[in-house]
């Protein structure tokens, strides 16, 4: 899934699907990065960070850092053979301003890998400072940025236990959440991440209610409902295909009795179902309240259309007339797609 545009933000310290969801990771669906706002207090962070020129640090000491820097980009050593791991940054104490702002010239450039290793350099040589907390922050980002999502659900992880209390641990719940919601995969699969996914974005909206996090969490946590709405109509749909139609019923039943489940695509269908197995098991009375449940709240869906020619068959007609029209097992299987 795509995380969109507050996940493609750098954090800012502060003063409905179809039936079966695919997911973009790459490509155009990956939103281009954005004009980075940053990470303290709300400072902009343009061209070289200006709020790092400003500090207490003084300009002599930010010249001979970056004397130092310069070195440091020659005295790389390579950790294993020869092109089968990436440079890794020699050891040398360094200006902490150097440091970071190499590390954030880096994320302009968009070499997310480097960008992490200069601001790892900053935890490791000034655990302590303001400036390590940023730059947790900051390899969230370029981890995410980078598909590395086991790492950067890592350090959110690292920021939340050693900031609890920090504004911006809003945004480290936030990645977390986001990170495995990219991960998502077909209903077919495991939907652990789903799971996941949907715990982290409703974490998100609690804790953090009436901000921008909350907003999009919102809009994230129907679309994971209904992919988790999905998977079970597929599971039932496998079952009623093995002539477990018990098995399928109890699949469908889980959608229309969750009041999360209900709000999704695959409401219609699953009552549809509904009206089919109870059929097959001859409980007609049970399918025809289905159907009177489906006619009720969506009486133009070509499921119903479906359920009342069904019933109609089984000598069992509906008082409510359909609204739409009957589809082609082509647009039942992909909405949308051509009846030609």
């Amino acid at each position: 899934m795509n995380g969109g545009r507050l996940a493609r933000s750098l954090p800012v310290e502060p003063g409905r699907a179809s039936r079966m969801l695919s997911f973009p990771r790459h490509g155009a669906a990956r939103l281009r990065v954005l004009e980075v706002a940053a990470l303290v207090s709300g400072e902009r962070l343009q061209g070289r960070p200006s709020h790092v020129m400003g500090s207490s640090l003084s300009a002599s000491k930010f010249r001979s850092g970056m004397v130092l820097m310069a070195a440091a980009l020659a005295a790389v050593t390579i950790s294993g053979c020869s092109g089968t791991k990436r440079p890794k940054l020699a050891y040398e104490e360094r200006p902490v301003e150097a440091l970071y702002n190499t590390g954030y010239d880096r994320l302009q450039q968009r070499r997310w890998s480097d960008a992490v290793d200069y601001f790892q350099e900053v935890e490791r040589q000034h655990p302590y400072s303001d400036w390590a907390r940023r730059s947790i922050l900051m390899q969230i980002y370029a981890y995410y940025q980078n598909n590395a999502y086991a790492d950067a659900i890592a350090a959110a992880d690292r920021f939340i236990q050693l900031f609890p209390g920090n504004p911006s641990a809003s945004y480290a719940f936030y990645m977390k959440a986001v990170c495995n919601f990219e991960q998502i995969t077909d209903v077919g699969r495991d939907q652990g991440y789903a799971t996941a996914a949907l715990a982290g974005l409703k974490d998100v909206s609690r804790r953090y209610p009436g901000t921008p996090y909350a907003s999009d969490a919102a809009v994230k946590i129907d679309m994971v409902n209904d992919q988790l709405a999905g998977k079970e109509m597929n599971i039932g749909r496998y079952y009623q295909r093995a002539n477990q139609p018990l098995a399928a019923l109890n699949r469908y039943k889980a959608v229309i009795a969750n009041p999360d489940f209900q709000r999704t695509s695959h409401t219609p269908e699953a009552l549809y179902r509904l009206v089919e197995v109870n059929l097959q098991l001859g409980l007609r009375d049970e399918a025809v309240r289905n159907a009177s449940v489906l006619s009720h709240n969506f009486p133009g869906s070509p499921w119903y259309a479906e359920a009342f020619e069904l019933l109609t068959e089984q000598g069992q007609r509906p008082e409510v007339e359909p609204t739409g029209k009957r589809a082609s097992w082509l647009r039942r299987i992909i909405p949308g797609a051509s009846d030609n």
